[in-house]
């Protein structure tokens, strides 16, 4: 099975307890990143911001709380599954009439050239079969001077916390989030994936590829997450 199908069947699957179980796995730290992702959309003007990868929106929801008055906030996602829950989510959080919500593959973004003002992908990125066509729509559908800023998962540098992190993720996890949501191999895919990703300075080597400028990576939380960001 291509990893599209297989990535979007898995997401599907597991929409009923993703947002549970990934703050419980994350200690909740994953709120914290996404705050730090957020000071950098965020410029205090109206904005049209697209959101790739949005899954259940969790950052879609927090942009759209954040975003100047007359900004238009857009989650696209590959999984129906994930994004039947934003609807819910955001109506809940008041901010649903903020957001527009479109099924679309972050390889292949179905907007014209120069839609966005920002373009933000959390944690969505790894999971692309060619990471550097996603990189180039990113690149494509921004408007100039515009700005993508992707947060993804990654590897401590200190090798007695990468111990302590291999554990939890290819042993602990695995086994709790199988129990909680009965998909036990999504959860070892998940370790799979960050294990997969490129390196800080490949990545950002990719994000200049895309024809983005500026390019950062910067650590969060020792280095379990990273924060990319790029102008046009």
């Amino acid at each position: 099975m291509p990893k599209k199908e297989f990535v979007r069947e898995m997401f599907d699957s597991i929409a009923p307890t993703y947002d549970r179980l990934n703050h419980i796995l994350s200690l909740d730290v994953d709120r914290l990143w996404r705050r730090h992702a957020i000071k950098a959309v965020i410029d205090g003007t109206a904005q049209q911001i697209l959101d790739v990868a949005c899954g259940t929106g969790d950052s879609t929801i927090a942009i759209a709380r954040s975003a100047a008055p007359g900004s238009r906030i857009t989650g696209a996602d590959i999984s129906e599954g994930m994004m039947a829950l934003v609807r819910s989510k955001a109506e809940k959080a008041g901010v649903a009439d903020r957001i527009s919500l479109q099924v679309a593959d972050g390889e292949d973004l179905p907007f014209g050239e120069g839609s966005f003002d920002r373009v933000t992908c959390a944690f969505g990125i790894r999971n692309f079969e060619h990471k550097e066509l996603g990189l180039k729509e990113f690149y494509r559908v921004l408007k100039p001077c515009g700005r993508v800023v992707i947060l993804e998962l990654s590897l401590p540098g200190n090798k007695w916390l990468r111990k302590l992190y291999d554990l939890y993720f290819c042993h602990l996890l695995p086994k709790i989030g199988g129990l909680v949501s009965g998909k036990k191999e999504a959860y070892r895919y998940l370790p799979a994936s960050v294990h997969g990703f490129p390196p800080e300075g490949e990545f950002r080597r990719m994000m200049e590829a895309a024809g983005f400028r500026d390019v950062t990576g910067k650590a969060l939380t020792f280095g379990l997450c990273r924060m990319f960001t790029g102008e046009k």
